[in-house]
Formats: C-alpha cells, sequence, structure tokens
C-alpha cells in the first residue's frame, strides 16, 4: 500500500505542532507529507511577535520549527508557496506557480488576518493580504515585528488602535522599550469586553499611572500621512493624534475563503464537525484560527489549535482514508472502528491573561453582574485602590462562572485554576482575597500533574523533569516539553523552578 498523500496549507504554530506529531507517520513511509507556508519564515510563534518587536526576544527563540530537519525526515516544505485555488472533485490545489499538487487528505491550517477598520486612507479588498502604507502594522508577523523595532530604536510615539488584550500589551511594551505610547479606543475603558466598570476604570488609572496616554470613547475615521507615511490617526471630532507609527489592534479574521472557493461551509471559519473534518467524505479537515468547530468562532487562542493539531495527527495516523476501487469497500468491522473514534474534547472555559511587566489581569467568564441583580448568582468583591488591586467573582451553585482580577498575581492563579476547571470555590470566599497577603501562609506547592503551561499542557513535573534532565534555560525547557512555547503567560513560573534546582548531594562531588 502506497503512503497517503497528505497536504497541509499554511505553516503557522498550529501546523507545526500538526507537523511535528505526524513526523513519525512521515518516517515510517506511511504518509507523504506536503507543507505549504505562504511566509517565506518556517513557523514562529505569532503570539510573540509584539515581544520581537520590543526585544524581549528573538526570532530563533520563537521560531517553531527547523526547516532542515523537516526535509531529512521526509517533509517536502515548501515556502513562499501561496494557493490559489481547491478542486475537491479532482482533489488537488493549484499552485501560485501553476503547479497542481494532488492530495488524498487535505488540512487547512490557514489561521486567521487581521480585521482592517474602515478609515479613509485605509484602503483595502475584503480577503487580500492588504499592502498597509508605510507606518502602519498589526503585529502579526516578523515584518510588523521590525517596524514596531525601529521605531522604538528611534524613541518614536506608537498609536494603538484597539482596547483589547494585545492592543494594551501592545501599549505597554511600547512604553516600556522608551517609545512614547497612545492607546486609542473606542469603549469608556479597555478591556470593555472582559472586565466589569469598576475593573475597568482601575485599568485605566494603572495604565496612565504607567505613562499609556489612553484616548478613550473614541472613534477613528482617518489617517494623515506624509511623504507616503503614517502620520497620524483623524478621530470623528477633529483630534488629530500624531504618531510614527500606528498599531491596528482591533481583532481577526479566519482565512476560509480559499475553503469557500471549493464550496466547504463558512461562516465565521471552516465549519467542521468533532473530528475536525468539513467534508462528508474524510478528506479535507481544518485546524487552529480558521475551523469552527461545531459551528463555534474560533478561540483565537494558541492553546486549543495545539490541541486540535495533536488529535488531528493521532486520528489521521491511525485511520488513513480507504480507496474503494484499489482496496475494495470497506468492511462492517472497519468502518465501526472509524465511527467509534473518540471525538475532540471540549476545550474548557479559557481566561485571558495579560502578559505585561508590572501589571497582573487575568479574567474569564461573564462579570457585569452586580451584587443583587440575579438571585441565581453570588457576586463578591474586593478592592484596595490605594494598592491598585481589584477581585470579582461571580459564582453559580458554588461553582466560579466569572471572575477579574487585577494586581493580586497568586489570587489571579488560583482563580484561573479554578475557571477553567469548573471547581467549586471555598465556602470561604474571603481566603482567595488573602492569598497575596504577604503575612499569608505559604501555600502548598503545585502538584506534579498540575498544568503549569495553559497552552502546551506541561505540567509542573514535566518542567522539573526537564530542569533536572539538565535543561538550565526557558528556551531549553520548552524544547523538552514544550512549556513556555506559547503565550510566555507561564515564562517567570519556568524560571522559577530553574532557578530551585536542587543541591548535587555529596555523593555525586567526587573529585575526577
Amino acid at each position: 500500500m502506497s503512503a497517503e498523500q497528505i497536504v497541509v496549507i499554511g505553516f503557522g504554530p498550529v501546523a507545526a505542532r500538526l507537523v511535528e506529531d505526524l513526523l513519525p507517520a512521515v518516517r515510517a513511509h506511511e504518509i507523504e507529507l506536503t507543507v505549504l507556508g505562504a511566509e517565506t519564515h518556517a513557523a514562529y510563534n505569532r503570539v510573540m511577535v509584539g515581544e520581537l518587536g520590543g526585544g524581549r526576544t528573538t526570532l530563533e527563540a520563537i521560531t517553531l520549527a527547523d526547516p532542515e530537519e523537516l526535509t531529512a525526515a521526509g517533509v517536502h516544505l515548501r515556502l513562499g508557496t501561496t494557493v490559489q485555488r481547491v478542486n475537491r472533485s479532482r482533489r488537488t490545489v493549484l499552485l501560485d506557480s501553476g503547479e497542481e499538487l494532488a492530495y488524498d487528505r487535505l488540512v487547512f491550517a490557514t489561521g486567521a488576518r487581521p480585521v482592517l477598520p474602515t478609515l479613509r486612507g485605509l484602503n483595502f479588498a475584503p480577503h487580500v493580504e492588504p499592502e498597509l502604507m508605510a507606518g502602519v502594522a498589526a503585529l502579526r508577523d516578523v515584518d510588523d515585528a521590525a517596524a514596531l523595532r525601529r521605531v522604538l530604536d528611534a524613541r518614536g510615539r506608537v498609536v494603538i488602535l484597539g482596547g483589547g488584550v494585545l492592543g494594551v500589551e501592545a501599549a505597554l511594551l511600547a512604553h516600556e522599550q522608551g517609545g512614547d505610547a497612545v492607546l486609542v479606543h473606542h469603549g469608556p475603558y479597555p478591556l470593555g469586553r472582559s472586565v466589569d466598570a469598576d475593573a475597568g476604570r482601575l485599568l485605566a488609572a494603572r495604565l496612565r499611572a504607567a505613562g499609556i496616554e489612553l484616548i478613550s470613547s473614541a472613534t477613528a475615521v482617518g489617517l494623515r500621512e506624509e511623504a507616503g507615511a503614517f502620520a497620524g490617526l483623524e478621530l470623528d471630532d477633529g483630534t488629530i493624534v500624531a504618531g510614527d507609527l500606528l498599531v491596528l489592534s482591533v481583532g481577526v479574521r479566519p482565512r476560509d475563503e480559499l475553503a469557500a472557493g471549493c464550496g466547504l461551509t463558512t461562516n465565521g471559519g471552516i465549519h467542521v464537525n468533532r473530528r475536525l473534518c468539513a467534508d462528508t467524505e474524510d478528506r479535507v479537515f481544518a485546524i487552529g484560527d480558521c475551523a469552527a468547530v461545531d459551528g463555534e468562532r474560533p478561540s483565537g487562542l494558541i492553546g486549543p489549535g495545539w490541541n486540535q493539531a495533536s488529535w488531528l495527527a493521532e486520528y489521521l495516523a491511525a485511520h488513513p482514508v480507504r480507496n474503494p476501487f484499489i482496496e475494495g469497500p470497506a468492511d462492517a468491522s472497519a468502518s465501526a472502528e472509524v465511527a467509534a473514534v473518540t471525538e475532540l474534547p471540549s476545550e474548557p472555559p479559557g481566561a485571558i491573561l495579560l502578559k505585561a511587566r508590572g501589571l497582573n489581569l487575568a479574567a474569564g467568564g461573564r462579570v457585569d453582574a452586580g451584587l443583587w441583580d440575579e438571585p441565581g448568582l453570588r457576586v463578591s468583591i474586593w478592592a484596595d485602590p490605594d494598592a491598585g488591586a481589584y477581585v470579582k467573582l461571580v459564582t453559580e451553585g458554588g461553582v466560579l462562572t466569572g471572575f477579574v482580577a487585577i494586581g493580586m498575581p497568586k489570587t489571579a492563579a488560583e482563580l484561573v485554576m479554578l475557571y477553567e476547571r469548573g471547581r467549586e470555590l471555598p465556602a470561604d470566599r474571603t481566603t482567595l482575597f488573602r492569598l497575596d497577603d504577604p503575612g499569608m501562609a505559604v501555600a502548598a506547592e503545585p502538584a506534579p500533574d498540575d498544568v503549569l503551561c495553559r497552552c502546551s499542557g506541561a505540567t509542573h513535573g514535566d518542567v522539573a523533569a526537564a530542569r533536572d534532565a539538565g535543561c538550565s534555560s526557558v528556551e531549553a525547557v520548552g524544547a523538552s516539553c514544550r512549556a513556555g512555547t506559547g503565550c510566555g503567560g507561564c515564562r517567570e513560573k519556568i524560571e522559577a523552578i530553574l532557578a530551585a534546582a536542587p543541591e548535587p548531594s555529596p555523593e555525586r562531588l567526587v573529585p575526577a
């Protein structure tokens, strides 16, 4: 039996995980794998593009795949290659070069593109990669990172449009790295979809105290340019917000037009079932930010995408597609085996974490409920305005359904765990508010099987084992067990475990 031809469209972080997990089948010549990446760079972690632009990391550190290693393993990796059309009846993909590639199975891992607001001077065609004017970036690729780096090196002024998590992080990073940062957003306070009004006002105060200029309740209408480059953002009241770089942070949209063009169902992503299959023949799949599992919009988080990639790799390797004209019709036992395949597990509710130095924020679920709004909900609030700290809990039946925590890192970590696992809160909620009290007894050490990296699923025990095996840096730990290779939010925890390396036992200190 010949190797199954699998073609992957896209080579971002989710595709890189799929390829990595398929390597055993590729090396065994069970699968012939072709990967088509539009960028000329190997897969890298897009979540860290802002960190790259701010000089906190390097391209090497956020790169997720080695083209030479993949090629040596038998993967056909084609970078700088764009797919023009998919023909499902012939099972081929047409490349920009005019070449056609045949497939037995096809995986869309095309990711998402930034949403571009309707502004004068920002013209683009829908479903086409935009060519933005100089001085406008979306912090989605390495070119955007380079543009940010140039402005920060010159101590320039960065204007960020959009008050979501990425916009707030970009503003804090730009200011920290020596630039002037202006955050322009539509609502009365940043993170308006994730925090309640009191938390939003505290967040705004913390940002201003950190040196960020906030322009709230603003509507941008156009761009000003000088010599063909961005010079300012025009608001509807006539205000011009001058700057050297405009960072657009107003959301992303799944890249699903290629799938729509070949007749697949798309609406806010490529519709797939819980086996990530987009067709009725078990031949076309989608994963990551382009995939709408059971019709639900993609979360935009890297962890669920990696989980999808690992699940699909296992499924593809274990259940090759059959060709009835060559192998004959499938027998009943084979059909029953495929039908019994476990479906992709449901993802737990996701919390947002602000990656910023000096400002800790975590939030999840519904937090707009008031103290006396609904009889079935119990709301608990703790605030210390002078310390810049605030916690709000919303529970139903003792289970946390929404929360926000600012300036309380230990409390935030505990709440994220309780929220994502659906665990019941302690009867005395005040114990959660006291976790960051210096006089509080030291909390119990995490168990080895407690998850440390929410993106990869790596546990405290995995990181400790990597340390004990000789890993002495976050990058080395990531290469060993994948911890810290996602959003970067667990980096400090990994560093703490590395710093707590046990002293060598006396018997091992024997002179040579």
